[in-house]
């Protein structure tokens, strides 16, 4: 896992994962790849994935893993990513300062602030993906590639792949990856929602940087969320398997199989005191991880639709607004404490105070739960909300839409139509003239993107987005992209002109049409 691991407190949430916005589900139509939400699985199909069953007792009738672990070692893999650090940049005459964890530890801040020694030392970070096709698609954790400018993959076999980064979304801490290859072992996608609590499964990774490594145990529970809350966590899903079987650091990206040798989650977190396996472990399931991969291949992007609600467990909110809750005769469910702009259920009739029950049928007990459920869907869907409302139960059909407030479907490559601008390397002449280490130049604005709108012109120097040194076009665009797939669709823009010297600083709203 990445240097996340130096900084665990008391109980932390080790690996970042999401909740509150919902995803969508498609079917795949035809052989390009065309979904509807009426087939929750078939996203398997976007890969090619032919489903095995392998034999799960022994003659004795006892739980047999040989199968299954023989057939998921083959598909996980080690991977390495690399980020390497970039100096900030210093005014001339300016002596920098020496960072004592870069210095005696090599960890440093990969955030390229002042603080630093001399040329800063790439960082290193390991971790466990999983190959879901034969020709070489991985999924693995978005925090596992976070940052990196290499990713390299090493099989079981030993044989090393570079990998390219096909997409990632923050928000369910997964990405999906690319070697080069044909006829690679993978593990084909399970059914996370028939997954009963008590059921064996096997995490596969590489924990403690140690290849090839299987731990068996039983899964817990489901639809877990309320995880580490607080922070930069409080708009992340939180629907986790959770299961004893050990997962440790490196683990994070690896697999969680079922005894038929069936992806059913990507291990993602532990709840620990330590920072080590300390008895219980956390696995995104395949009904969201796989959906968001099959997203990510299909559009670029992963398509996020929302229902519009506030909400938490009404055993929660009869804690936190008795008198709101006191004439509730259920214990279990969804409580709607309010509503967000443009909210497709608050369009559809339902009120605060009401306690979502079930949706197309399916009870849900749990926010996680809730969740879990209409997460299968994208913008445009229609699903059944079942909903207490003092002691009748009234169900409303429900347009679901994206945080736009509208239908549409993001494609990759919006982000940057959207700014309008075109970018360039610097020669390493220019760097030294301006005095500085890094930056990518602005090589042209589109009268009608947002750099124009903002008074960002050609030639500008931009060195900084998000608060992420950027050293190429490419780093730009992938962090511009980002911020056009994420919920706060803002980018903070620091840099300078080269005939002033001045340094300047932009604020740009994506989300604004």
């Amino acid at each position: 896992m990445k240097k996340i691991w130096k900084n665990i407190s008391t109980y932390a949430m080790v690996a970042l994962v999401s909740i509150g916005a919902t995803y969508g589900m498609y079917r795949f139509m035809d052989a390009k790849g065309h979904y509807s939400s009426s087939d929750i699985f078939s996203y398997g199909q976007e890969f090619d994935q032919q489903n095995v069953h392998l034999a799960s007792l022994t003659a004795d009738g006892y739980p047999d893993f040989t199968k299954a672990a023989e057939s998921s070692i083959h598909a996980v893999v080690h991977i390495k990513s690399t980020v390497k650090s970039q100096a900030a940049a210093q005014p001339q005459g300016r002596q920098r300062m020496i960072d004592p964890f870069e210095y005696f530890f090599g960890f440093g801040d990969r955030g390229g602030n002042d603080f630093q020694y001399g040329n800063p030392q790439p960082s290193v970070g390991f971790g466990s993906g999983v190959i879901i096709s034969k020709d070489g698609y991985i999924i693995t954790n978005n925090h596992v590639i976070d940052k990196a400018t290499e990713i390299e993959v090493t099989l079981n076999d030993n044989s090393k792949h570079s990998a390219k980064l096909i997409g990632a979304d923050p928000t369910t801490d997964i990405a999906l990856l690319k070697i080069e290859g044909n006829d690679f072992a993978y593990v084909p996608f399970g059914d996370s929602d028939n997954l009963k609590v008590g059921e064996w499964v096997l995490a596969v990774g590489n924990p403690f940087n140690l290849t090839s490594t299987v731990t068996a145990g039983i899964v817990s529970a489901k639809g877990r969320g309320g995880i580490g809350a607080g922070g930069k966590n409080d708009m992340t899903i939180q629907s986790f398997i959770q299961t004893d079987a050990a997962i440790n650091p490196g683990n994070s990206g690896g697999a969680l199989v079922n005894t038929n040798g069936q992806l059913i989650g990507i291990n993602t977190a532990i709840y620990s005191q330590t920072g080590n396996f300390a008895g219980y472990g956390f696995a995104v399931p395949i009904s969201i991880a796989g959906k968001v991969v099959a997203d990510i291949k299909e559009y670029g992007a992963v398509q996020r639709a929302v229902l519009g609600v506030m909400i938490s467990d009404l055993s929660v909110a009869k804690e936190a607004t008795p008198e709101k809750t006191k004439n509730l005769k259920i214990n279990e469910g969804a409580y709607v404490g309010g509503f967000a702009e443009h909210s497709p259920a608050k369009q559809a009739g339902i009120e605060e105070g009401d306690v979502i029950i079930a949706v197309n049928g399916t009870k849900v007990r749990s926010v996680g739960e809730l969740q879990d459920q209409v997460n299968r869907f994208r913008p445009g869907d229609k699903v059944k909300i079942t909903v207490k409302r003092g002691d009748a139960d009234k169900t409303f059909d429900v347009t679901l839409k994206n945080s736009d407030g509208n239908t549409s479907v993001v494609k990759k490559g919006d982000g940057l139509a959207t700014v309008g601008a075109a970018f360039k390397d610097l020669s390493a002449e220019k760097k030294k003239e301006y005095g500085i280490s890094y930056g990518v130049e602005v090589a042209g604005v589109d009268n009608s993107g947002k750099f124009n709108k903002e008074g960002i012109t050609k030639g500008f120097i931009i060195q900084k987005i998000n608060n992420q040194p950027v050293t190429s076009p490419s780093d730009v665009e992938s962090i511009i992209q980002a911020a056009a797939n994420s919920q706060d669709k803002a980018l903070f823009i620091t840099g300078f002109y080269p005939t002033t010297g001045a340094r300047k600083y932009y604020a740009i709203d994506l989300s604004e049409k």
